[in-house]
């Protein structure tokens, strides 16, 4: 998939490991995994393979937030984003992170 990131400070933190905004500072151990779920979603070719991954606990949110796909970080954090298949000749499918949130904020 093509990943894009909708704010700064979610490239930066998937990039480099820190932000130039302290508003956004997270645990080193937090970092990690959000690098790591950032990898497996550029190495996904479609959304489908994110199910067959038990880990990332996959779902597509209800509510206020219908239309946005979230996988977990950890227990506490989730990484929101939309997923938007462009088929021409080839199917693209653009990953965009929206946010890594506090799951029971």
């Amino acid at each position: 998939m093509v990943v894009n990131f909708e704010k700064e400070y979610l490239r930066q933190l998937y990039e480099s490991g820190k932000t130039s905004d302290k508003k956004y500072r997270f645990q080193p151990h937090i970092v990690t995994r959000y690098q790591l779920r950032i990898k497996i979603l550029e190495q996904a070719k479609g959304i489908e393979e994110l199910f067959a991954i038990n880990s990332l606990h996959y779902e597509v949110l209800k509510g206020d937030k219908a239309g946005i796909s979230s996988i977990r970080v950890n227990d506490q954090y989730r990484i929101e984003f939309t997923v938007k298949q462009i088929s021409s000749e080839t199917i693209a499918t653009i990953c965009n992170i929206l946010e890594l949130s506090n799951h029971y904020r």
